[in-house]
Order: structure tokens, then sequence, then C-alpha cells
């Protein structure tokens, strides 16, 4: 019978014990990262498997089937040459680079079944956001706090055009009266400014408030509404929709 590959999360443990992001990685192996992220759950491909577990230092019996040493000192390994070498001896060749940015794990509104007006915010692993990791650290942001999401509509304009992206630090959900949060309300993902009021109450206000009217939830509402801060803005990004002609030619 044949062993099954359960290499997956292992992969993906080695990676965050190490603080190494999956572009990070992906980038020193030569390969695309959503191939790496796909190996946290299909598994490591045989084809990859020993220079992944060498760039790991890890014993690749291990990490395929959790059998074996972990530690690769133990083995002896063959180039492609054909040539032995004690794997000991090689150890620290393959060191990964720490990345200088990180990677943001995307969050998007979609709805919760096929047909259904009910939404909900999940995230979404085929696009991810890299920032440069010393905005992170500028900020005092735990890196694995970090997401992002597409601001929708224009109730934030002139502030935070439609279709920018933002990112967001979950690790600050306490509200800071005049700071701009994320909201996840009852299923739709919101941009705001946020204001508390008396009796434990939330004011939203728009930067676009000639078109948006302040919004105010009593402390029942807001439990009523599932109304719950994903955390601050603390960055965003906006593409200009229109490139302007150049005249005269």
């Amino acid at each position: 019978m044949k062993k099954k590959n359960t290499s997956g999360p292992r992969f993906k443990a080695l990676l965050k014990v190490a603080n190494i992001t999956t572009t990070g990685f992906a980038e020193f192996l030569g390969t695309a990262p959503q191939n790496v992220h796909n190996w946290y759950t299909r598994g490591v491909p045989d084809h990859c498997m020993e220079a992944v577990a060498r760039k790991l230092s890890v014993n690749s019996e291990w990490l395929k089937y959790f059998e074996g040493p972990k530690d690769a000192r133990h083995l002896r390994l063959v180039d492609e040459t054909g040539s032995t070498f004690d794997a000991q001896a090689i150890r620290g060749v393959y060191t990964v680079i720490e990345p200088t940015d990180v990677e943001l794990p995307f969050y998007k509104e979609v709805p919760v079944g096929p047909g259904s007006n009910k939404t909900h915010v999940i995230v979404d692993p085929s696009q991810p956001l890299r920032l440069p990791r010393s905005h992170l650290d500028s900020l005092e942001i735990n890196h694995a706090d970090a997401i992002c999401a597409h601001m929708i509509g224009n109730s934030m304009a002139e502030k935070i055009a439609d279709g920018s992206t933002v990112a967001i630090d979950r690790g600050l959900t306490q509200i800071v009266d005049g700071e701009i949060y994320a909201i996840e309300h009852d299923g739709m993902l919101r941009i705001k400014y946020l204001h508390r009021t008396p009796g434990n109450g939330l004011r939203l206000r728009s930067h676009n408030s000639a078109e948006y009217l302040d919004e105010s939830f009593r402390a029942a509402q807001i439990e009523e509404q599932n109304i719950r801060v994903l955390g601050w803005v603390f960055w965003c990004s906006t593409l200009n929709k229109r490139r302007p002609p150049v005249p005269f030619l």
C-alpha cells in the first residue's frame, strides 16, 4: 500500500517557526507563491521534496511521511552528479534569507451561498498583498495581525477612493475617536471613521459626508446587527482610474 504524503502541515509549521512568508520562500525556491500556498494542504510534491527538505534542513522522509528523525544531520545526501555528502557538512548552505516584505492575507465580502443576498467576510488566499516589513515595524504592528481588503464604494472619497486597497491592523480594535477602521456589519465589509458614544454606543462617519450621513448605534443595536471592529486602517493605496491624455501629439 502506497504511503500518503502528509507533508503539508509540517511544511507550513516549519515556515511559521522560521518566520518565512509564502512569497519569501517561493522566491528563494524559484517558484510561484500560489504553488507554495497549495503545498500547505496538498503537501510538497515529490519532485520538490528533496530541495525543500534541504533548504529547511530537515529529513525528507520526516517531512513527507512523518517518519525517521526530523534533523537532516543523520542523512547522507546525493547530489545531481551522484556524489555523496554528509548532510551535516552542508548544513547552513541552504539558508532562507529573511524577506524584506510581509505578506498580508486578503479579505473580501462574498455571498454566504449561491444566489444568497446575505454576505460574510472571508479570506481569499489567491491575492495577498506585500508591504515592506519596515512599515509594520515602525507602527509596532504584529505581522500576523495585518490583513488587507478593498474599499467598496465612494463613502470615503476623497480620502480613500473606490477600489483602493487598505491594510488593517487586527491588533488594534479599541476605538480611538476619529480614526479609520474596518468593520464587519452583519456580513458587510465597511471602512469608516469611528467614534464612541455614551452607553457603549458607536457612530460611523464617512469622509464623503455630503452624500453619507452619520450612522449611530446603541449597544443593543451593535449586538443585534452583528457589528464588530476588524481593525485599524493604517495604509491605503489608490490607483488612478484614468490615464491623462498627452496634449499636442
